[in-house]
């Protein structure tokens, strides 16, 4: 019915139902990030499956049956790991206690890095790391120019830089997300 491998086709299906099928997902699971994941992991589906997939409905339709359904098989999955959770309490392994003390003594430090980075030059990071906008976007929504947004975001990925080695970047930016 789609020919679902032209990327045209796909990022268009993909841009006009995302947003609803998400909301579909939420009503189900009641967490936004859980939604989104499912949403995109039904639109990674019909990428791999394009050949073998054939259906009678509108592509709607059949999206949100679908994402009904993997979020009803989210939960029950959920369910049964939180029941034997709470079944069993596991004590935790050295390994496990070494990563979270690790984990603790980085996150002040990180904090602390993206402190240093001027207002406007973090929010302008933020807006486009964690919230995902377009420097487009964030150049019309603080009234800047876009080379204005691309100079900023140079300028915070080289203080991130100075601050801490390269290979703790792509941890600052994740943490940085997860503050979120």
């Amino acid at each position: 019915m789609f020919n679902f491998k032209d990327l045209k086709v796909f990022e268009a299906l993909y841009k006009e139902h995302f947003a609803f099928f998400s909301l579909v997902s939420f009503s189900i699971v009641k967490d936004k990030d859980v939604a989104k994941d499912l949403v995109q992991d039904f639109f990674m589906y019909l990428w791999e499956k394009e050949e073998t997939l054939n259906f009678t409905i509108s592509f709607k339709a059949y999206g949100t049956k679908a994402i009904k359904n993997l979020s009803l098989q989210h939960l029950e999955k959920n369910k049964t790991i939180s029941l034997k959770n709470a079944k069993i309490a596991l004590p935790k392994s050295e390994e496990e206690l070494a990563f979270e003390n690790t984990e603790e003594n980085k996150k002040p430090k990180i904090q602390t890095l993206i402190d240093k980075i001027p207002q406007s030059r973090r929010e302008i990071l933020i807006s486009h790391v964690v919230e995902g906008l377009s420097y487009a976007e964030i150049a019309e929504d603080q009234n800047i120019s876009i080379n204005t947004v691309k100079t900023q975001m140079k300028r915070a990925y080289a203080s991130l830089r100075e601050s801490q080695n390269t290979s703790n970047l792509k941890f600052i930016l994740y943490f940085v997300w997860l503050i979120k």
